[in-house]
């Protein structure tokens, strides 16, 4: 389309205008989805008086202009666009912020009505442009872009300046860069000082502060920023669902996992190594015979780049580096089952895939050569292990099944465990070998049976040796048989498999679900809660390592203390101290918990819930100060202002609920609510004076507000230059070059700049940490990143000193605390 009043003859007739005249949703762009028009139309209802007046006179404007250009095609006059120019150019141009787009004041012109008022060919409105505006400056760069993967993202919301063109363009004015990245466009208006970005056709307008509109490049390169993120320490453990996941290295260093980092800890040094090579959950763990050499499997994931695959690795645990990857391509879904053969030096490695067979192959590792494989079983598959004196055989239990494997010339062949007179159980939970080479197992029944060496018929029985099922088995070194199961008993046997001890774990830890030989007389205790005890056989237990039980999603920094607080689907909020990485306080909750956010004072922390009731507690003795309740729907948002007096609660019911607050955090009283989002709320961000909050929502709109009124601030003017006390908002002008190239706007779950300015982290959907230079407004920011977590990032943010960054996982709940270095 040509600019000037040539270009509205050929895009406008007179029923064209009727209609325009008449019609609600003239407003609205003509390439436009009923979806963007409705939710248009309602924030429209919603503006104040002023704000139709500006309509109505932008109206009268578009109607004079189509006048004199349906006089000019009356007169045949076939003119270029530069004598329309200086007529135009002389219109003043002050828009307004509403929603995310831009309201014209007098001066502007608006779009024309989806389907009418187009004469043009169909060569030319073939990629549905929207109409542009005559003195608008956001032109086509020179980047290279087919039209038709445009259109989607070319639709502009009610009053928005127009963002491409469609057909030639005739004028040769110095155009600003359009840049188009799958489903992301961005352009970038310099006269009115606004980049503009598009997400899922959406289109998201950020004003840059006045003094950067001059300045302002978006082709221009960002750089790294200058510091970097070293993993430091790893809160949690992955017992829920995962068995056989815990050792002692001869180190002194307890080895087990969470998400997709194995955890090396030196409990007496306090001081924790990791090995990072995995890219998604790890499943299963097993330690050779020289104590030094590991292996773990994965599961099947996504990463931006696609799916990764399952597979082994086998690394050295004292350099950390990788030394074989096994399987990749063989394995299915995931690995259930490792285990190094003991008598052949370890030179083979067995592995169970969590496939529909659960394929059952056997590695010479070394070489990275598959020797046998057989479909194990149809049913779950709990536990695999060679014989102690035999590398051919393995023994393989789980649902309904004992089998006892023999590798012969390349083949597994498979003895079934004969339960004859025992009753069979419902699941063979685990097995373990004794000193004579007779097998041994626990199953669900709470019974422990014996298996002669080299048979499959049941040598021995100890019915009824738990109450209920038998999660793990250990054999100590003097010989002595260790139980563990979903009774909390811990039980010694002795060689003739009588018993010697019974002590109980406390409840508050959870059911035994793994236990491995410690130092000395010490045994080490993984449970279903997640928690990694270290205690004797007499019963006094130690908590080395703890964690969350679900999703993980609140998370919040004391404003003047090394000290972060936690929360989530398990109804648990932890509060944790950074420096000596240990849990000050953890408090059961009755609701699942959402989001956290401290008082400036650091004296009360609020918390917000699943079901719309917050509650807020003493920072010192986790006691209940007050509870309300505001909708009945996540509280995505507990934001204190600066200054102390306000709290800010986001809902997923739309709404911005506003508190008073008084004696120190103590006292809270309802100001009102700020209404004007149709979608959830998803982030919020202070005003450095406290005056001013700025808000995200799940349709990538920008809203401002005044809170103290619970009034919606639409001038430009009044926002631009605003300072923010934080910077969590996945959505402005100082952040947007951190979204990364075809989001579709969710990929990004939390951002958070430093404390100093000069850093942004990210936390996505594919399990990575990014670090960014701030401010990152450029185009395709470069960034440092970090896997670790193996679910997506639900929260990052930084400590109050900008020491250490804290990043929390979802469904892998583990918390992990990074230094920048």
């Amino acid at each position: 389309m040509e600019d000037g009043f040539s270009s509205y003859s050929s895009l406008y007739d007179t029923s064209s205008l009727l209609q325009f005249c008449n019609d609600d949703s003239a407003s609205a762009a003509s390439s436009m989805e009923v979806t963007d028009r409705i939710a248009s139309l309602e924030q429209r209802v919603q503006m104040q008086e002023d704000e139709i007046q500006l309509l109505k006179s932008a109206l009268a404007d578009v109607v004079r202009r189509l006048n004199l250009s349906e006089e000019q095609q009356a007169m045949g006059s076939r003119r270029g666009p530069t004598k329309a120019r200086p007529m135009i150019a002389t219109l003043p141009l002050r828009p307004t912020v509403n929603n995310g787009t831009i309201l014209p004041k007098k001066g502007s012109t608006l779009p024309s009505p989806s389907g009418s008022g187009s004469r043009k060919d169909t060569s030319t409105t073939a990629n549905k442009s929207t109409v542009r505006r005559a003195n608008s400056n956001e032109h086509v760069g020179t980047l290279t872009r087919k039209d038709s993967g445009d259109s989607k993202g070319n639709r502009t919301r009610a009053g928005s300046t127009g963002s491409n063109s469609s057909g030639k363009r005739s004028d040769s004015k110095q155009r600003d860069p359009v840049f188009n990245a799958g489903m992301r466009r961005v352009t970038h208006c310099k006269e009115e000082g606004y980049v503009k970005m598009y997400l899922k056709g959406r289109p998201i307008t950020m004003f840059m502060p006045k003094d950067q509109v001059d300045s302002y490049c978006l082709e221009a390169r960002a750089d790294l920023p200058s510091n970097k993120l070293k993993l430091d320490w790893v809160y949690g453990y992955r017992g829920r669902d995962c068995r056989s996941n815990l050792y002692l290295l001869p180190t002194g260093e307890t080895v087990y996992f969470i998400a997709s980092v194995v955890v090396l800890f030196n409990v007496d040094e306090q001081l924790q190594r990791h090995y990072t090579g995995h890219t998604d959950d790890i499943k299963c763990l097993a330690v050779h015979p020289d104590k030094i050499t590991i292996a773990t499997g994965q599961v099947a994931g996504t990463s931006s780049d696609g799916k990764l695959a399952p597979h082994v690795r086998v690394w050295d645990s004292v350099s950390l580096n990788t030394l074989h990857v096994l399987g990749t391509g063989f394995f299915d879904r995931a690995l259930v089952c490792l285990a190094f053969s003991k008598s052949n030096g370890g030179n083979t490695l067995c592995v169970v895939d969590d496939s529909n067979d659960h394929v059952l192959s056997v590695w010479d590792w070394q070489r990275e050569d598959r020797l046998a494989e057989v479909k194990c079983s149809n049913e779950s598959v709990f536990a695999a292990d060679f014989h102690p004196t035999d590398s051919n055989i393995v023994v393989t239990c789980g649902k309904s099944h004992l089998y006892f494997w023999n590798l012969e010339k390349g083949m597994l062949v498979k003895k079934q465990g004969l339960f004859e007179k025992q009753e069979k159980p419902k699941f063979v939970l685990c097995v373990t070998f004794a000193e004579n080479g007779d097998a041994i197992t626990g199953d669900s029944s709470g019974n422990i049976l014996v298996w002669g060496k080299g048979t499959n018929r049941i040598s021995h029985v100890i019915q009824g040796a738990h109450e209920g099922s038998i999660f793990a088995l250990c054999m100590l070194r003097n010989g002595t048989l260790v139980s563990g199961g979903k009774d909390r008993r811990l039980i010694s046997w002795d060689s003739s498999y009588q018993q010697i001890q019974t002590v109980e774990v406390p409840e508050l830890f959870g059911p035994i679900r793994t236990v491995a030989e410690g130092r000395g007389e010490t045994v080490l205790i993984g449970t279903t809660k997640n928690f990694v005890l270290q205690g004797s056989l007499d019963g006094e237990f130690m908590s080395i390592t703890q964690g969350h039980t679900d999703e993980l999603w609140g998370l919040a920094v004391h404003p003047w203390k090394p000290h972060f607080l936690t929360c989530g689907y398990d109804r648990q909020v932890c509060l944790w101290d950074s420096s000596s990485h240990q849990l000050i306080w953890s408090k059961s909750m009755e609701d699942t918990a959402q989001s956290a956010g401290f008082h400036p004072s650091g004296a009360v922390v609020a918390i917000g819930t699943q079901t719309g009731r917050w509650l807020v507690l003493d920072t010192d003795s986790k006691d209940l100060v007050t509870v309300h309740t505001d909708g009945n729907e996540q509280l995505s948002v507990m934001r204190y202002g600066p200054d102390g007096n306000f709290l800010a609660i986001g809902s997923h019911d739309n709404y911005i609920y506003i508190y008073a607050v008084a004696e120190n955090g103590r006292k809270y009283s309802r100001v009102g609510k700020c209404s004007g989002h149709s979608s959830f709320i998803t982030h919020l961000d202070w005003s450095v004076d406290s005056q001013y909050l700025v808000s995200n929502s799940g349709d990538y709109e920008i809203l401002y507000w005044i809170p103290s009124v619970c009034k919606q601030v639409v001038s430009v003017e009044t926002t631009r230059d605003i300072e923010w006390a934080t910077h969590t908002c996945t959505l402005g002008f100082q952040v947007f070059g951190l979204w990364p190239d075809g989001s579709d706007g969710t990929d990004i779950n939390a951002v958070c700049r430093s404390n100093d300015k000069r850093l942004l982290v990210t936390g996505d959907d594919f399990g990575k940490v990014h670090l960014f230079a701030y401010p990152c407004s450029q185009f395709r920011a470069p960034s440092h990143f970090y896997g670790g977590h193996s679910s997506h990032v639900t929260n990052v943010t930084f400590l109050y000193n900008d020491s250490y960054l804290v990043s929390t996982g979802g469904k892998d709940m583990s918390v992990m605390q990074w230094r920048i270095v």
